[in-house]
Formats: structure tokens, C-alpha cells, sequence
């Protein structure tokens, strides 16, 4: 059992006895807004980039190359993952950043591939 009163030693669910007063969490345990914006940011940046690659090189190291060029498109399956955290009233605000970080990495990956084409193809000599 849990006692708060003072001179009586505490403990946690487990058993284990709590010797010091409680203190407040560090600066990255706390609910910051800006720290859920960024990670989830970051979060969704690294999805982009991460999952498609990992899942490519897991189906070509199972199957032959033609099934596993088939099978490719299941990647989009991984979409429900940002849309449940975004569906989710608790994880909300965290997953419509992870989706705003993976809309600005696929638009900042098309708009640097189309200079790039565009650059290849108008300077080609």
C-alpha cells in the first residue's frame, strides 16, 4: 500500500520502497509542444524514407526479384500506422505532425528529382 504520510516509507505497485520525495520529471518526460511537434516531425521523415527501403530489401532477401517487385505495393499497408495515430484522440497531435513530416519529405524528395530531370534533360551537352 501507498502512504503519503510523513515519516512513513512509500512504495511503488511493485513493492519496491520509494526512499526520496518526488520529484518533478525531466524537461523530455513532460508534455513540451514542441518536442511532440518535432519528434513527430522527424518521426514521419524517417518513415518515408526508412520503410520503403527496409521493406524492398526484406522482399528481395525472401523472394526472387520478379515476386518481390510484385509485392511491393504492400508497403502502402504501413500507411494505417500514421492513420491511427492520427484517429486516436490521445496520439493526435503527434500523428498529424508525423503525417505533415512525411508530406514535406515526399514533396521535398519530387521537388528536387524534377530540378534534377529537368536539369539533365535541358543541359545534356
Amino acid at each position: 500500500m501507498n502512504a503519503s504520510h510523513e515519516g512513513v516509507q512509500t512504495s511503488d505497485p511493485d513493492g519496491v520502497p520509494d526512499d526520496g520525495p518526488q520529484r518533478d520529471p525531466d524537461w523530455w518526460h513532460r508534455d513540451h509542444p514542441t518536442f511532440t511537434a518535432l519528434t513527430g516531425f522527424f518521426t514521419g521523415l524517417v518513415f518515408v524514407i526508412l520503410v520503403p527501403g527496409v521493406f524492398a530489401a526484406v522482399l528481395s532477401w525472401v523472394f526472387e526479384y520478379h515476386t518481390a517487385e510484385d509485392l511491393f505495393p504492400l508497403v502502402l499497408v504501413t500507411l494505417v500506422v500514421p492513420i491511427g495515430l492520427v484517429v486516436s484522440r490521445r496520439s493526435r497531435r503527434f500523428g498529424i505532425y508525423m503525417v505533415i513530416g512525411m508530406v514535406s519529405t515526399l514533396l521535398v524528395v519530387a521537388g528536387v528529382s524534377a530540378l534534377v530531370l529537368w536539369y539533365l534533360f535541358q543541359f545534356q551537352g
